[in-house]
């Protein structure tokens, strides 16, 4: 018999802090209407003093375990999607697992960008359909305003804070369909940070850690990779486009989301939509519209979602699931 991953339960975090468009032109040279003619958004969370990627996480956490029913002494694994840990070691998930009090189990980062909640997701998934674990805890968790360059308006407008997370568990009963991540290092100067440990830093404000973004031709690629992804996640399962109830895609870009949709034949409606208010918050952001999504009410039992994200490596992913 076949053993599914089955979505128990969901959390979300965000700071209390918000920067709207507005507040972007006192610092930069862009304007609202340029914003969300481009991207969609009308404004993002952003961590203040003493706000790390784990306490987010943590609360997110915390939310997921109290919607499954369970505590964190059920867990077996907790994976983090993250391109932003609080530290080089020990890894997030070390330090969230700590603060949660499960102490043993196997806890680590996966490091996918703006995709790390799909890579999180599949390889939890596969934890739970080999046997060898129950109960894992997913998180995509960001601080991404802590590396933005508030100086270039081409990338400091699209980026936010969050963090959600999801309780997988063991089921007899169909939930995660399937998971597909993808990579290609061929195009990474396309989308990317350009320090690091082993690179090392730069005598500049911040060591020089910034986002580095050529938007149209990462626009281009996201559109084309997007719309593979879905024949092949539907392909993979026999679906048709119109057996899809809702789709779930990464936050980064309303044309895109909208681009997307369209390949689906899917009205937007049918989108869970959270860029306007989000902006970029990278590995949390599909899992962030998942939890708003449910607790909404808008996606139901029985409901065919597809998750899909692309993100700088280049990475992307998605999973079909029947929650």
């Amino acid at each position: 018999m076949r053993i599914y991953s089955k979505i128990a339960g969901t959390g979300s975090c965000l700071p209390e802090q918000i920067m709207t468009n507005m507040d972007l032109e006192k610092i930069v040279d862009t304007s609202d209407q340029w914003i969300q003619e481009r991207t969609g958004i009308k404004q993002r969370h952003v961590v203040r003093e003493g706000e790390t990627t784990s306490t987010l996480a943590i609360n997110a956490a915390q939310k997921a375990l109290d919607a499954a029913g369970v505590t964190a002494e059920d867990i077996d694994l907790i994976v983090v999607g993250t391109t932003t840990p609080d530290l080089i070691f020990p890894s997030t998930a070390c330090l969230i697992q700590n603060v949660l009090g499960c102490s043993g189990i196997a806890a680590f980062d996966v490091n996918a960008a703006c995709s790390g909640s799909i890579y999180a997701l599949s390889v939890a998934d596969k934890f739970i359909q080999s046997g060898t674990h129950k109960r894992v805890l997913v998180i995509g968790a960001e601080t991404l305003t802590r590396m933005v360059d508030w100086n270039d308006r081409t990338t400091c407008v699209l980026f936010g804070d969050g963090a959600s997370a999801i309780v997988l568990e063991s089921s007899n009963e169909p939930g995660i369909l399937s998971t597909h991540i993808h990579a290609s290092g061929a195009h990474g100067d396309l989308l990317n940070a350009t320090v690091g440990v082993s690179t090392g830093l730069k005598n500049e404000p911040n060591g020089g850690l910034k986002i580095r973004m050529k938007g149209n031709e990462v626009f281009k690629m996201a559109v084309l990779t997007l719309g593979r992804m879905v024949k092949e996640t539907l392909k993979a399962n026999g679906m048709n486009k119109s057996e899809v109830d809702w789709l779930i895609p990464h936050q980064a870009n309303l044309r895109i989301i909208t681009a997307t949709a369209k390949k689906l034949n899917m009205d937007m409606d049918q989108v869970i939509v959270t860029v306007d208010k989000h902006g970029n918050t990278s590995a949390a952001s599909v899992g962030l519209a998942l939890d708003e999504g449910i607790r909404t009410g808008q996606i139901k039992r029985g409901d065919i979602l597809l998750l899909e994200a692309f993100g700088g490596g280049f990475t992307w992913g998605s999973a079909l699931i029947k929650y």
